[in-house]
């Protein structure tokens, strides 16, 4: 375990909070908009798989509200010591596995972590919620960052998922996070617990791993690649910009009822295929002298993954309606200022697409049509983004 910690305590007098899987997609997101918007310190807690990255922290590592510690949400130990040190007022519960094609390939990694780390993660909470007092005891709350992946698939006619729609997980991915929904769930009602669940729909924006099908397009369209398409295309999904997201789970963290669900969606339903050839159509205006335009002809038709869930869709009437909650980016203004951000960001890109990351890419897509053409099967992935 390895912890950067600073000495000075930052001055607003409001209490830290835990989060885990902080160096992810969503959760670096979360953090950086948590520490802009004066919410208190907060405490990192991430294991840095092939998906975590410190780097999207580096704005704020020096900070006095920030506290990195590298580690795993499955070593009780450690978290319980963590607990007892920070004395937190909240836990945000970002971390897992969230990749659906790796989910298939490798389903014990998300078994692990998904399933045992909140199950760890869950006792060591409850354990230090018992020894709060007072004002203390009454604010805390464990948060908990799910998907609406649990609930399965929708048909194109039928009313997108609300908070009482019956569990229909399909992958192994999504039979974890459905999992770790029923513990949290079980650990309120069972044992006292103040937590929340949070139920989103596809994230998009800066600093998602591109093995997920926005940056995955952007980064392979730049190079003149061929941009993977499953099936038809016409798999549709709710799309989240992260920044409405985030902005989410603090009104949650607030002003959200112990032991509710609040579904996240960004009221935006797009087959992938539309996804791809909108961004093909803002690359070829951002990146005009790109020889490759139009970057639509790249788009290339693959063998659909098993199991492919056909719709998505979120009813976020709930969250809006008891807490006043309303996502601020169109999938028009939010799709742009992510392409804009990869543009901009490129050497960030090159960081994290590693050998490690393209061996992945071989093993998980070698057979879909030839191996030369293997790094080109990259995956449009239909799950939520990155942690």
């Amino acid at each position: 375990m390895r912890s950067d910690h600073n000495d000075k305590i930052a001055g607003n007098g409001l209490g830290s909070i835990l989060v885990t899987g902080g160096a992810g997609f969503i959760g670096s997101n979360f953090v950086l908009d948590w520490l802009a918007a004066g919410g208190g310190p907060v405490v990192n807690l991430d294991k840095l798989t092939y998906a975590g990255n410190p780097e999207n922290l580096a704005s704020v590592q020096h900070s006095p509200a920030y506290t990195f510690v590298h580690g795993d949400i499955c070593d009780a130990e450690l978290v319980a010591k963590l607990l007892q040190e920070h004395k937190p007022r909240a836990i945000v519960h970002f971390a897992a596995e969230s990749h659906v094609d790796r989910s298939i390939v490798g389903p014990e990694a998300f078994l692990r972590t998904n399933i045992d780390g909140t199950f760890i993660l869950l006792q060591a909470a409850r354990a230090y919620y018992g020894t709060l007092e007072g004002s203390q005891r009454e604010s805390f709350r464990f948060l908990h960052v799910s998907t609406d992946e649990v609930y399965g698939t929708l048909t194109p006619e039928a009313p997108a998922f609300h908070e009482d729609t019956p569990y229909a997980p399909n992958s192994p991915y999504a039979a974890s996070k459905a999992s770790s929904d029923h513990l949290v769930r079980a650990w309120v009602h069972t044992y006292g617990l103040p937590a929340i669940i949070t139920n989103c729909s596809n994230n998009y924006g800066p600093y998602q791993f591109p093995e997920k099908l926005i940056p995955l397009m952007i980064a392979n369209a730049l190079q003149g690649k061929a941009l993977p398409v499953y099936g038809d295309g016409q798999q549709i999904r709710d799309w989240l910009y992260v920044g409405d997201h985030a902005s989410a789970l603090r009104v949650v963290l607030q002003s959200g009822r112990v032991g509710e669900t609040y579904n996240v969606g960004g009221g935006n339903q797009r087959s992938n295929l539309e996804v791809v050839t909108t961004l093909c159509e803002l690359l070829d205006e951002l990146v005009p002298e790109s020889k490759f335009k139009p970057h639509v002809q790249l788009v290339k038709y693959v063998t659909d993954r098993p199991g492919h869930d056909r719709r998505y869709a979120i009813d976020a009437r709930k969250l809006e309606g008891e807490l006043g909650w309303h996502a601020e980016e169109s999938f028009e203004t939010g799709l742009r200022k992510t392409v804009e951000w990869y543009l901009a960001n490129a050497a960030w890109v090159e960081s994290v697409t590693s050998g490690a990351y393209q061996q992945w890419v071989k093993q998980n897509y070698g057979g879909r049509g030839g191996e030369d053409a293997a790094e080109e099967r990259t995956t449009i992935a239909a799950g939520e983004g990155s942690r």
